[in-house]
């Protein structure tokens, strides 16, 4: 029985890549070889080496890859891969013509500062992507990970974008599932923390168990797994306020590991062991409801797992 693929082309102009969706079970190099018939299987074997195949959102370059009904299988051309190896320390994993979501590595800026004017952060990297394509091409800063803070992140290419995406954060913004790493075993396995955060003039954030005129954040977290010196949790923002993680793991008494601004002793990942795991979202112009996730570190779930 022959395998019948649906191809569908998406509409995005700044980076071509050709979607497929997969009716019936297969590897992947075969079905990659069975798509671009017109290519030499030594060229369709280089795209997939090259990280340009992505399955589900996740680049995928194992040959031996099980494709299954109802996954999605984009293809990048060649001209975008030559411009994204420019990239370092971010992954663009989708582009359309209003927002462009990226995976940041932790130690790279979201957006300069007055202190690091000048480093090689996200923002002034996907501005010169995408300037490639047109000097008056801009990027538009949506919301923030902190340098040390990796995972998922959503850029506006226009001001309207960006203006509807930050007046409707709360409406449009579905999820935001970060996964942490703190310092000692807790306790419990699931919790709830509300707290009001006002900042310092030393930019520090503190959290109040009442209202005292601050910022209401909520934070749920699940533990994962533990052993006595570090858990790794599953946590889910209600709010988005500045350092919230952070600060609510340490009202718990289990702070981030490597938060020494924030009562952390130890810093065993040499890097905050906070990254931004799964972000849900409705498009900002066409309101369909889009899913985008990065991979735990491994070093998150080995550092944390339990001893039998």
């Amino acid at each position: 029985m022959k395998n019948k693929q649906k191809k569908k082309a998406r509409p995005v102009k700044a980076a071509a890549e050709t979607t497929y969706t997969i009716s019936e079970s297969s590897d992947l190099l075969p079905f990659l070889l069975k798509s671009l018939n017109k290519l030499s299987r030594n060229a369709v074997k280089s795209i997939l080496t090259r990280g340009q195949v992505r399955v589900n959102n996740q680049t995928v370059t194992k040959h031996n890859y099980i494709l299954h009904p109802g996954d999605t299988v984009m293809i990048q051309d060649n001209k975008t891969a030559m411009k994204t190896t420019a990239l370092t320390g971010i992954t663009i994993i989708h582009e359309d013509d209003d927002i462009i979501v990226i995976e940041k590595a932790a130690g790279i800026l979201s957006v300069a500062t007055q202190k690091k004017d000048g480093e090689s952060t996200a923002y002034a990297q996907l501005t010169a992507y995408v300037r490639q394509d047109h000097p008056r091409n801009r990027i538009f800063i949506v919301h923030r990970l902190d340098r040390d803070t990796s995972g998922i992140m959503v850029f506006a290419k226009n001001e309207q974008t960006k203006e509807r995406l930050q007046q409707q954060w709360k409406h449009l913004v579905i999820e935001r599932m970060y996964t942490a790493v703190v310092e000692g075993n807790v306790g419990k396995p699931a919790g709830t923390i509300t707290s009001w955060l006002t900042e310092s003039k030393t930019f520090k954030i503190h959290s109040c168990p009442f209202d005292n005129g601050g910022k209401k954040a909520v934070t749920h977290y699940k533990k994962i797994q533990g052993n006595h010196a570090y858990s790794l949790l599953q946590v889910h923002l209600e709010t988005g306020r500045k350092n919230q993680i952070r600060v609510h793991m340490q009202d718990i008494g289990h702070p981030i590991a490597g938060d020494k601004k924030y009562g952390a002793h130890t810093n065993p990942l040499k890097r905050l062991g906070l990254h931004a795991t799964t972000l849900v979202l409705l498009h900002p112009s066409t309101n369909k409801r889009m899913a985008f996730s990065a991979a735990v570190p491994k070093k998150f779930s080995a550092i944390s797992k339990s001893i039998v």
